[in-house]
Parts: structure tokens; sequence; C-alpha cells
């Protein structure tokens, strides 16, 4: 029960990478609230976890209208009296639109570059009165090896992640002295229904031939390395940018192609 009496809001919880931190962070004790712009599947997938015996509420956000961020931070803090720890989950882009330097539109670019920012920054901003005067708490920033590794397309997504990899960093040693922590994970090609409904089976393939650990990942190995920035095992950590990614991005750049020509012989 690492998580035990401690008060966890996670946004963009309801599917995928977040449902899967909420269910790791409620199994180890915590009283998790969803931060969901869906209110109604929000409260479904509530319903399901606390009949597991676990503590799961509900609240609203919207990555679109940017009051929500301070709103769902006053909100759990008045039910709850404190945060303990703040899981920033929410990130976006628009593959079709999202290109290279050549063909994104600048209007598209600044609106990617805003929202995923935003979503960091503004949460951040608003927990962090409320940790330290509860005497600390640990905020994971969900970031992506897109923000580590340079792609031929989704410049916009891409320098947003980069950029709150950064301001992860920046965070942890503004607000170190008050006992708040402040870390990122970067998932890799992880199997959620997002990745599976945009990315075509030729990529993903493609994408794995360079990855070492050949397979894509699961919000569950997302989630466990969350898990242990959120709880106590990493009290003595701070503002460090980890991937999880199965090696994606370690090796040589030729690595795909030798392991091609090594499994044909």
């Amino acid at each position: 029960m690492r998580m035990e009496n401690k008060v966890v809001l996670v946004t963009a919880s309801t599917r995928g990478i977040g449902a899967a931190i909420v269910e790791a962070c409620a199994k180890e004790g915590a009283h998790v609230y969803m931060a969901a712009r869906n209110l109604e599947l929000a409260k479904q997938k509530a319903e399901e976890l606390n009949q597991k015996g676990y503590q799961v509420s509900y609240v609203y956000n919207d990555a679109s209208k940017k009051e929500t961020y301070s709103s769902m931070v006053e909100e759990v803090v008045e039910k709850e009296g404190r945060i303990d720890v703040l899981i920033n989950n929410f990130g976006t882009s628009n593959p079709q639109k999202d290109l290279d330097i050549k063909n994104t539109d600048y209007a598209e670019f600044i609106q990617t570059v805003d929202i995923n920012l935003a979503s960091v920054f503004l949460s951040c901003q608003a927990v962090i009165p409320h940790m330290e005067k509860n005497g600390g708490g640990s905020i994971v920033n969900i970031s992506s090896i897109g923000g580590l590794v340079p792609d031929i397309s989704q410049i916009s997504y891409g320098t947003s992640k980069a950029a709150i990899n950064y301001l992860t960093k920046l965070i942890a040693v503004q607000t170190a002295r008050a006992n708040i922590r402040c870390n990122a994970v970067l998932p890799g090609m992880t199997a959620t229904d997002a990745v599976k409904e945009n990315l075509s089976d030729n990529f993903k393939e493609f994408f794995l031939k360079h990855t070492p650990i050949k397979r894509m990942g699961t919000p569950e190995d997302i989630a466990n390395t969350v898990l242990y920035f959120a709880s106590d095992d990493s009290a003595y950590t701070t503002g460090q940018i980890v991937d999880v990614s199965g090696g994606f991005g370690l090796a040589t750049p030729i690595y795909g192609d030798m392991i091609l020509m090594k499994d044909k012989r």
C-alpha cells in the first residue's frame, strides 16, 4: 500500500495510460480523482473501480477550457483538504496536420504547443501553493519519447513534449525546497486505443524494428513507472526525465537494418 492515504489527481484519465495510472494508484491505497471532460464516462469508470474496493472519484477538466485546471484543483482541495500527487497525463496532436517544418500551418503548430504546455503549466501553478501548505508533494508529467528523439513529422507535438521535459526540470528546481518533487515519464509506442486507431500497421512495424525490446508498451508499463515517482519510493528523486520506450532511440541509428540482416542469416 505505497500510496495509502494519499490524494491523487490524474488528468485525461478515463482511458489508455491515464486509466491505468488511476487503477495502479488506487490499488496501492490512494484516493484517486479522475479529471475528465466526459463526466458520465468518468463516473462509470469510477464506479467500476470502487466496486473492486478502491477509492476513486471524478472531477471536471476540459483542456480547451483553461480555467478548469484551477477549478479542478480547488474542487479536490475543498473536498479532501489537500492534493499529495498531481499526474499530468493530457497530450494531443493531429497527425494529419502536424507534419514537418515545411508543411505544418503555424496556427496549428501554436495551438498544439499551447494546449499541451498549458495542461502542465496551469495545473502545476494551481496545485503547488496547496502542496507548499501541506509540506510537499509529487508531480509527474507524462511526456513522450518524441520529446527526446526528433521525428520527420509531428513537429508541434515533439516540440511541446520537449518543452514539457525542460519545464519538469525547472519546476523541480524551483519547488524542491518546499519538498515538492517533479519528474517526467516518457512513453514510447504504447498499445492504447489512440495508437491502434491513428497509426498504420506499417508504421507500427517499422517503429518496432528500431525498438530493442520488440513490442509495444502497455499502459500498465507506463503506470508502474509513474507509481514509483508518485510514491515515497522516489522521495529523493526529482527533475528526472525517464523514457519507458523499450530502448527506442538508444541504439545505433542503423540498429533496425542490422537486426533485419542478422535475422535473415
